[in-house]
């Protein structure tokens, strides 16, 4: 390759609406891309080293044998992003390309830079974008399809953590805001130790996926408020996949409210229609909040209910984004003023408003 030097950027995500249900087959979600980013680096270098400087391990070095990379390091954090450069290289060796020796840089942008903060935004499935997506643009000499880089990314998250909808790698692969389906992580396992290869996998027909990308009217004004507390997802969608054993009907009944709201949303969308819009995502709060009642979990925690309630006297709606439990709440405004107003009400209430806009540096290519 002429170039010796590669920098990406790959963008962290926000949930809007149809958390949870997404882990059914078929119920849709919608998320977007956010303006903070995961940046890596990969440069040619005689020694294959990677620093991941969010965790402060730097200048590690990496192996790859018998289909399988290694980076030297007791901390398991590095497990996830192990998993990433392996699916890469196997796609790379499989498609004849020969690997080279490289050092790669990871920095991510997705938490608070002063205090380490974490706001949500999906930066483990960023990185593993990331990772995938350098490792493949240096390689092959041209950039990747989304595509390409979203079903390699989620083999390597379903094979290091075992399920997850995808949803947030989708975001990161994409860019902009997204109408999704989950391949569904059961499936992906299933067919992941059934394929003979990585390209068999890749060109089976994932029949549960599908995203299409979504424009927001013009006049909603999106305003995103942390709460100050992060969440831990894989805890609390173990706990409301556990009411699908324990209170089948109720499970049911959410599904039910979680297709009903998002199918709302949509059509407020599509149609402009911004009180159809703002029913949509009411109703999907409500269907959490009841969701989470009956698994005796608290998704909306009292800040999340300021946030939300915030915006619906302001003329709005809001609800929790992504898994709950803390994290940020997201508000749809109907005018720049009742935005305006919004963030002042919030920053009084001690809700942090953060200055993330949908990242729609191109209509991904689906």
């Amino acid at each position: 390759m002429s170039n010796s030097s590669l920098r990406v950027q790959v963008p962290g995500k926000l949930m809007i609406a149809g958390e949870f249900a997404v882990l059914e087959p078929y119920h849709k979600l919608l998320a977007m891309a956010v303006n903070r980013f995961v940046t890596v680096e990969v440069d040619a270098s005689h020694m294959n080293q990677i620093t991941l400087e969010k965790f402060r391990l730097e200048n590690l070095p990496w192996h790859f044998n018998e289909n399988k990379s290694s980076i030297e390091s007791t901390d398991k954090r590095v497990n996830f992003v192990q998993e990433a450069m392996t699916t890469a290289f196997i796609y790379l060796k499989e498609n004849n390309i020969s690997l080279r020796h490289f050092r790669i840089h990871v920095r991510s942008d997705l938490d608070d830079k002063v205090s380490g903060k974490k706001f949500g935004l999906g930066s483990s499935a960023a990185v593993v974008v990331g990772v995938i997506k350098a490792i493949l643009h240096w390689h092959l000499e041209k950039e990747p399809s989304p595509e390409l880089v979203f079903k390699l990314a989620s083999i390597s998250h379903v094979a290091a953590q075992g399920n997850g909808s995808g949803a947030d790698v989708a975001a990161s692969a994409f860019g902009g805001i997204i109408q999704y389906s989950s391949f569904q992580a059961e499936w992906l396992r299933n067919q992941y130790n059934q394929s003979h290869s990585l390209m068999e996998l890749l060109e089976t027909d994932w029949k549960y996926l599908s995203i299409s990308p979504i424009e927001l009217p013009e006049d909603i004004h999106l305003c995103i408020g942390w709460t100050g507390s992060p969440a831990s997802t894989g805890s609390l969608v173990d706990q409301i996949k556990g009411l699908k054993k324990t209170n089948f009907d109720k499970y049911q009944k959410f599904l039910e409210c979680s297709r009903e709201a998002v199918d709302n949303i949509l059509k407020g969308i599509y149609e402009n229609n911004l009180p159809l819009l703002l029913n949509g995502i009411k109703q999907n709060r409500a269907a959490l909040v009841t969701v989470g009642k009956d698994a005796n979990v608290e998704l909306e925690t009292s800040m999340i209910t300021k946030l939300c309630n915030l915006a619906e006297r302001h003329g709005g709606a809001a609800k929790q984004s992504g898994a709950g439990g803390g994290d940020c709440g997201i508000a749809f405004m109907p005018t720049k003023e009742s935005a305006d107003q919004l963030v002042v009400a919030w920053g009084n209430e001690g809700i942090i408003p953060l200055t993330i806009q949908p990242y729609l540096n191109k209509s991904p290519k689906i």
